[in-house]
């Protein structure tokens, strides 16, 4: 066995198929003094009784990715590193039950044409012949995947070490972690052969990176589930046909019903998803053991009963077999089911590549994507779906990781419709007049946590769980989300806004350091001003607002779900002699956005504010006797204000604004009036139509980059793309006749047969009584008045490109009235 090294430039913690991965591809990047620690043998977490499915499928553009470039690298891992894998390819089949679930695959077929899969929906017949074997009742269809397959984990994991060894890297087998230190901007791993000194660590240790995480004083979001998988006996007809066909059945997924069912062998492998689940290691009377490699669960096929049964109906032939074996084994979830992979939050050169539900499909694409953090401090794709900052501190609650880690587990083949909101782990943060717009009808989702009105119903309206599972525009809400749009344009609205990320930065240089930061100018002592972040690629990163008060005081405003990602971004990047100083202070204050062309009527009746100044403007003033803070704004694209208080002042600043506001047709609007307004005005969404995958001129957003600044971060990379040429630019399109439904994120656009873009959001406009998407198209086609087709749930739809300004009120007169 290796010895310790007493250096290395990386140190992962956690030798299954994620760590080995991770390793491997660092080296491959040209990191080869990287070294892997493993408490025990390679793969004996998750790992070593995974079932080994290779899926690309996922309704996540990122995942897809990841997911897609890992069954690109298992087909020629064997070759190129020299180590035999069991690697079938045998495609497979997801069937659907319902109109909803073909819409979704729909969907997926077109993301997966657009990454270059040949994904393709199937009929009854034609799911027969791929699989005799099936009974089709109550079926509307299925997804055919011909690239998904299965893996031997084992051997792939194997693989994976032996080409990371063969390039340099390190693997110690049998080296628990035992702690970790920082010294002189080093890492210390201390381990039972002794300590390892590192630039840079990785918590790749999967359902024990909460352990590893509390030696780096971070509280990892994640669980553990028992997941129980059936092995059957060889059949005698599947061995027949696999023999005369010379192959494997398809992978089979009753998605509906909630399990996957695969040939091994001549067998077969039962893997169900069920509702009644159990969590394992949850609290003080069911402790992790210091270590469970290579064990598994006790039986518990109690829970698997119905499911068992089901298979049998819908694949007869497995009633015939006998059960070989019940694997019950630990796999971490986070609280929305995708891994943590990305910057280690709040800890300087440590990231996260841990927490896999679907390690073994995600393994490949996660050691691409760790890698690049590691090495270049930024992704090739955008993924904030796995990013550790997407979570705060609220969600490392053990109680609401729980509920919300079984709540995935028992809906993992759940469609994800657009206005569903999941019911578990609600209410861990509530605004102070959360029981006030409650009572008014309002309906919520949550937003890093906080609780926020997305529509406000009335007596009568049907607000179920269940009228939520529709992909349709005409939900219960549509036509009080209509109401609430109109309201606005008309007369005035209130929004309650909890949970806007904010920060102060204080002290001198401050405003030069941001000006060197950003792409635009920083706003005048007075005046708020939108600025935008790129990376040194010239890409998208963040867009805040920035409220300057004087010289040296500026607070920088950002969404509510960005508060970590976007602190930390400004953080690593402030020099460590800086004379200035950043401070979170989103626990501090509360906003609600007063907009409407009565808005200046309301608050000229509850304060003495100079309600003259222009837009872009902000004042301190008193309501209620109250601190609030009024900056011209509106995201709603209408004469508004938001009114910025310290939290204990927002119920009686918001019943001093609702009490003037009746005799001037104020409503109550929500987040889904706020983005139909939006829509309207071609504001972009964060993470949507704002995200790495976007530079800051694909994204239509040249009006925020001062050319002429000194030297700003990404100024030389956005100045060679635009001497290039850009390849595609953001642009607002009309839909014509569009249907039921609007178009979702990553929605296909064609233009005479071929895939020329894709959409970034859309929705109805309520103002305008249209179907708006926004998206990115191929740059020769951006001229108005181009007609493209947008691809909705598999139907392609007229679309027409608009001109580069808003649909409503293209001149902003009624915003700065």
């Amino acid at each position: 066995m290796a010895g310790l090294p007493i250096t290395a430039r990386v140190v992962i913690i956690g030798g299954g198929v994620v760590g080995s991965s991770s390793l491997y591809h660092l080296a491959k990047a040209g990191w080869t003094d990287c070294v892997l620690l493993e408490k025990n043998e390679l793969t004996s977490g998750s790992t070593w009784h995974a079932a080994g499915n290779v899926p690309t499928f996922s309704s996540s553009w990122s995942l897809m990715n990841m997911q897609r470039y890992s069954t690109e690298l298992y087909r020629g891992l064997a070759d190129a590193v020299g180590y035999p894998m069991n690697y079938h390819v045998t495609g497979s089949l997801r069937l659907a039950h319902t109109a909803e679930r073909m819409q979704e695959f729909e969907r997926a077929k077109g993301m997966g044409r657009y990454q270059g899969m040949d994904i393709d929906l199937i009929g009854l017949d034609e799911i027969k012949r791929r699989y005799p074997f099936i009974e089709t009742h109550e079926l509307k269809g299925a997804l055919y995947d011909p690239n998904d397959g299965d893996i031997d984990p084992a051997q792939l994991t194997q693989a994976l070490a032996k080409g990371a060894r063969d390039l340099g890297a390190k693997i110690i087998r049998f080296c628990p972690v035992t702690g970790v230190r920082r010294e002189n901007d080093e890492w210390v791993v201390e381990t039972a052969q002794g300590e390892i000194r590192c630039e840079v660590v990785v918590n790749a240790a999967g359902y024990r990176a909460a352990e590893v995480g509390k030696m780096f004083g971070r509280d990892v979001p994640m669980m553990v589930m028992s997941h129980q998988y059936i092995l059957f006996e060889e059949i005698p007809e599947l061995a027949a046909w696999s023999k005369e066909q010379g192959k494997k059945l398809p992978l089979l997924r009753d998605v509906d019903t909630s399990y996957y069912l695969r040939q091994e062998k001549n067998g077969m492998n039962l893997g169900p998803y069920e509702r009644n689940c159990r969590a394992h290691w949850v609290g003080h009377n069911d402790p992790m053991p210091d270590d469970f490699s290579f064990q598994l669960f006790p039986d518990d096929l109690d829970r698997l009963e119905d499911y068992l049964a089901d298979a049998v109906a819908r694949v007869p032939i497995l009633g015939t077999a006998g059960l070989s074996k019940v694997i019950n084994g630990p796999i971490p979830y986070a609280p929305d089911g995708n891994p943590l992979i990305g910057p280690m939050p709040g800890v300087p050169n440590a990231f996260e590549a841990c927490v896999f539900t679907f390690g073994i499909a995600q393994g490949g694409g996660a050691g691409k994507v760790l890698a690049e953090w590691v090495t270049e401090g930024q992704t090739e794709w955008d993924m904030w779906s796995c990013d550790p900052r997407r979570f705060t501190s609220f969600a490392s609650a053990p109680d609401y990781c729980v509920a919300k880690g079984m709540e995935i587990y028992g809906n993992e083949y759940a469609i994800q419709f657009p206005r569903h909101a999941w019911p578990a782990g609600r209410d861990r943060k509530l605004s102070p007049i959360h029981d006030r717009i409650k009572a008014l009808g309002a309906q919520f989702d949550a937003y890093n946590g906080w609780e926020r009105a997305t529509w406000y119903a009335q007596a009568g309206d049907d607000v179920s769980e269940a009228a939520t599972l529709t992909f349709r525009r005409d939900g219960p809400w549509q036509h009080r989300v209509r109401e609430e749009c109109l309201a606005v344009r008309d007369a005035a609205g209130i929004l309650d806004l909890p949970g806007f990320s904010r920060f102060n930065l204080d002290g001198p240089g401050a405003a030069e350091w941001l000006s060197q930061q950003v792409t635009g100018l920083v706003p005048k002592p007075g005046r708020i001003g939108l600025v935008y972040f790129a990376d040194d690629k010239g890409r998208i990163v963040t867009e805040m607002s920035v409220v300057r008060h004087d010289e040296n005081l500026m607070t920088l405003i950002t969404a509510a779900v960005a508060q970590w990602h976007d602190f930390e971004w400004l953080k690593w990047r402030m020099p460590k002699d800086a004379s200035f100083k950043l401070v979170d202070r989103t626990e501090e204050y509360s906003t609600q956005i007063l907009a409407g062309p009565n808005s200046r009527k309301i608050l000229a009746d509850v304060c003495a504010a100079d309600l003259a100044l222009p837009w872009l403007t902000h004042q301190e003033t008193t309501v209620a006797g109250r601190w609030a803070r009024l900056v011209r704004v509106s995201f709603a694209g209408e004469l508004g204000w938001e009114i910025h208080t310290k939290v204990d002042a927002t119920a009686a600043v918001f019943d001093a604004v609702w009490a003037a506001g009746q005799k001037h047709g104020l409503t109550p609007f929500g987040m889904y009036a706020l983005d139909s307004l939006r829509l309207e005005k071609g504001y972009r969404a964060w993470k949507g139509d704002l995200s790495t995958d976007y530079s800051i001129l694909q994204g239509g957003l040249e009006r925020f980059v001062r050319w002429d600044k000194p030297d700003f971060r990404s100024k030389a990379a956005l100045q060679n793309e635009k001497q290039q040429g850009v390849k595609k630019r953001f642009v607002t399109l009309i839909i014509e006749n569009p249907g039921d439904c609007d178009a979702p994120t990553m929605s296909t656009l064609w233009h005479d047969g071929r895939i020329v873009g894709e959409t970034t959001s859309g929705g109805w406009g309520h103002r305008i009584d249209k179907s708006i998407a926004l998206g990115m198209l191929r740059a020769d086609l951006t001229e108005p008045g181009t007609t493209v087709e947008v691809e909705i749930f598999g139907e392609r739809f007229k679309a027409i490109v608009q001109k580069d300004e808003p649909l409503w009120d293209p001149k902003n007169e009624r915003l700065r009235a």
